[in-house]
């Protein structure tokens, strides 16, 4: 099941460039309330404060209340501290007090405005995951550009927590449009992100947000040299098959393990010779990436989550770079 409800969806999250698109899986017209969560173009970005981010987190004491031979007694903890959510009083995480809150208005949105400026980069989509406790916003460039005949949207991606699970960080990728993949930008030397830890220093390291802010706009030029030098790269159908056992190795002789594997190499055989997302690039390294890639995140399967809440968490956390990274270290070892 997913973390999150089709109510909890349709409420917090926002769809941007539907004409692009299409509508997300979870848009339900009975669900949206006095005004839809798509939008057909770029999602302005008032309307990203109103509906998302118009709450700040309150910080609260850390207490305990336990019953002694006196009675019911409260135990402060000074060197803790809470974060609440000011509308549901959930508490959204537990910190030492030196811990720093990056509110979703001041370094999603107000961070991002500072390039919001440039006509060509707009906000397609922004949301909230977990009741409040994890946030983005995704800026993408309006113009689709394409590199050896792979489509692509380059967009920057800024994301916060208030339960400690992420640091701060604003990181720049790609979506393919013919697969609608998030890919990485980042199998170079290019430096796709920069995090911002929740500390008593952080608010120093504005400086370092806004030069983050601007790695959006050299992205494509990077990802158009990365596809180039992939498809550059030859890989064999021997090599292919050899990346397959490597990649599917499970340390296990048992049935069930072997049952699997052989199943996700079939899976991945598949998208390499028929599927349009991958087949095209049959032969190259980067139908390698492409192959796994969208395997991972459209047939791959999924416990704990549905697959879009799945695949929003790894944009959010930033896990495609590893993802892509991965797939090139291991094919350089066969």
């Amino acid at each position: 099941m997913s973390r999150e409800t089709l109510e909890d969806l349709n409420a917090n999250t926002l769809i941007g460039f539907t004409d692009k698109r299409g509508e997300a899986w979870h848009y339900r017209e009975e669900m949206q309330g006095d005004e839809p969560n798509h939008y057909i173009g770029a999602i302005p970005v008032e309307d990203v404060r109103r509906r998302l981010f118009g709450w700040e987190p309150v910080e609260a004491m850390s207490a305990a209340i336990v019953m002694t031979d006196e009675g019911v007694q409260t135990i402060v903890d000074e060197t803790r501290k809470q974060i609440v959510h000011p509308n549901t009083g959930a508490v959204l995480g537990v910190f030492k007090s030196g811990y720093q809150v990056h509110g979703y208005d001041e370094w999603l949105v107000r961070n991002v405005e500072i390039i919001l400026d440039d006509d060509d980069l707009q906000i397609g989509s922004a949301g909230l995951l977990r009741g409040g406790a994890q946030g983005w916003v995704q800026i993408e460039t309006e113009a689709t550009q394409s590199v050896e005949g792979v489509l692509h949207r380059p967009f920057l991606t800024a994301a916060t927590s208030m339960d400690g699970s992420i640091a701060t960080t604003y990181g720049v990728g790609t979506q393919v449009v013919v697969c609608d993949n998030t890919l990485s930008v980042a199998l170079g030397s290019f430096v796709n992100s920069v995090k911002v830890r929740h500390s008593s220093k952080s608010l120093g390291r504005l400086g370092d947000v806004r030069e983050a802010l601007q790695l959006v706009l050299s992205a494509g030029d990077a990802f158009n040299a990365q596809v180039r030098e992939l498809i550059a790269q030859p890989v064999s159908e021997a090599r292919f098959e050899k990346f397959l056992t490597a990649w599917t190795d499970t340390k296990s002789d048992s049935k069930r393990a072997q049952t699997l594997a052989e199943g996700k190499r079939d899976a991945l055989r598949g998208l390499w010779r028929t599927d349009e997302r991958v087949a095209p690039w049959r032969g190259t390294a980067w139908g390698v990436v492409a192959g796994v890639n969208t395997y991972t995140q459209h047939e791959a399967p999924i416990r704990g989550a549905d697959r879009v809440t799945r695949n929003a968490e790894f944009m959010v956390h930033g896990r495609y770079n590893t993802l892509d990274a991965g797939t090139l270290e291991l094919l350089a070892t066969v």
